[in-house]
């Protein structure tokens, strides 16, 4: 009888012991402190908004000049100061968001009314906004001029031809107040990656043209609650969102203005009633904005 040899069952093989690292999460969306306070002292800068008087006493009333790219809010930022100051919101400017092209046609100044034949001390000017090549949007000369107050209130701004001495509209003896005391840039969050080399060469130069006559200048990003799914959703989160931070720094590098001359906002656009988040913002940068003309009126008379 053959004796069957029994096969040995092979030995086990252990797999070597793998620690698996976990996915690591991704950063978080949002800065622990904003790098710029305006809530807690939006009180304090309403105050001094609703306040402000020039120091210069050949002004009554400080001018501001907004320009900027078509659709990046100059005329929602008009009627956003507007709102803040009423308590309500308003629409006194114009505003389009469909045509693609730029809604305002005229220089036009906007006082805003302070009680029973009063108005606060400073005004806004709207103008025709830029565009894309040479016969489109506001001409460079005429923005320029408007610095030097050359451009009379209700001038219809011609793409095709600059304003010249001479023409209807121009003013030939401006005084301090018809000049442009502080200018801002209005750009739109959602569109900043957008903008083309013309585009920011056109910026560029309405700068140069305002450093040579010594106007301070500033900016605001609109429309972050469109760029930052965060500050959609809580609006108080403007100047926490990482996200915007970089745009910020972005738009520093590409024209050079100093970052704490940049102010990130969101104007009004479907809210019904007085929102204190977004009033903050806008009151911060408006503030701004009266301290740098005011330090400008006050260097002429020195």
């Amino acid at each position: 009888m053959g004796s069957s040899e029994s096969k040995a069952t092979p030995a086990r093989s252990e797999e070597p012991w793998r620690v698996v690292s976990p996915t690591p999460s991704p950063p978080p969306p949002l800065l622990q402190q904003p790098w710029r306070e305006v809530s807690k002292k939006y009180k304090e800068n309403l105050e001094f908004v609703k306040s402000y008087q020039p120091e210069n006493e050949q002004v009554k009333q400080l001018r501001i000049l907004l320009y900027g790219p078509i659709g990046a809010g100059k005329s929602s930022f008009i009627n956003s100061v507007d709102s803040v100051l009423k308590g309500r919101p308003a629409g006194r400017a114009q505003t389009d968001a469909i045509s693609g092209k730029s809604f305002t046609r005229q220089y036009k100044t906007f006082k805003f009314r302070k009680g029973p034949g009063a108005k606060y001390s400073f005004v806004f000017n709207d103008i025709m906004g830029l565009e894309q090549g040479s016969d489109t949007g506001v001409c460079e000369g005429d923005l320029k001029l408007a610095l030097r107050g050359h451009v009379s209130e209700g001038y219809k701004f011609d793409p095709d031809q600059e304003l010249k001495e001479g023409d209807y509209g121009y003013n030939s003896y401006p005084t301090l107040e018809d000049k442009v005391h502080v200018l801002v840039g209005v750009v739109a969050a959602d569109a900043m990656s957008r903008l083309s080399a013309e585009m920011v060469k056109k910026i560029r130069d309405v700068r140069l043209a305002a450093s040579a006559l010594n106007i301070p200048q500033m900016v605001i990003i609109t429309k972050v609650d469109n760029a930052c799914p965060e500050v959609k959703k809580e609006t108080c989160d403007i100047y926490r969102s990482k996200y915007l931070k970089e745009k910020v720094e972005q738009f520093h590098q590409l024209l050079g203005i100093p970052e704490n001359c940049i102010f990130l906002l969101k104007n009004y656009s479907h809210e019904t009633e007085s929102n204190d988040q977004v009033n903050a913002a806008i009151v911060c940068a408006l503030k701004q904005m009266l301290h740098y003309g005011d330090d400008y009126l006050n260097d002429l008379e020195t």
